[in-house]
């Protein structure tokens, strides 16, 4: 299980290449060379990087939805719709598809942070007022965290 962590920032080239951070790379280890899903974030103005195993997890599981209920057909086609197969260039670069960069608002600055099994790529500007954004951090940690088990280990 893929646990990707860091916050990296770099430059789209003027193709509108991604160069993957080598401290990402390091961590994705063998799961590098199978491939990636680009797709667009469920809830926010960024782009996901899902490793192909992540996606065919997250597949698998949109896959059992019943198409004949509109909600999830429109839920499906929404979901699917931009997702991309892409693969690291000789150089590890991602070729970032046009509409897409479009939707994140990705133009030359970029974060490109580890979240979990996920790689979050996101708009410099964009992403510095999401974390700008007034929160009250502990309220919410409470209110996520504050009721799970913190038996970890078991």
């Amino acid at each position: 299980m893929l646990n990707l962590l860091g916050e990296y920032q770099c430059k789209l080239d003027a193709k509108g290449r991604l160069g993957l951070p080598s401290g990402l790379r390091k961590q994705l280890g063998e799961a590098e060379k199978m491939g990636f899903v680009l797709n667009r974030d469920i809830f926010e103005a960024c782009l996901v990087l899902y490793p192909s195993e992540e996606w065919k997890k997250i597949s698998k599981q949109v896959a059992g939805l019943n198409r004949f209920v509109k909600k999830n057909a429109m839920f499906i086609r929404r979901f699917n719709n931009g997702a991309t197969p892409v693969e690291l260039d000789a150089s590890a670069r991602i070729n970032m598809p046009p509409r897409l960069m479009e939707y994140a608002g990705l133009e030359k600055e970029v974060i490109v942070i580890g979240n979990g099994e996920r790689i979050e790529i996101w708009d410099k500007a964009k992403y510095e007022s999401f974390m700008d954004e007034d929160v009250d951090f502990a309220s919410l940690s409470e209110e996520v965290m504050g009721g799970l088990d913190q038996d970890v280990d078991a």
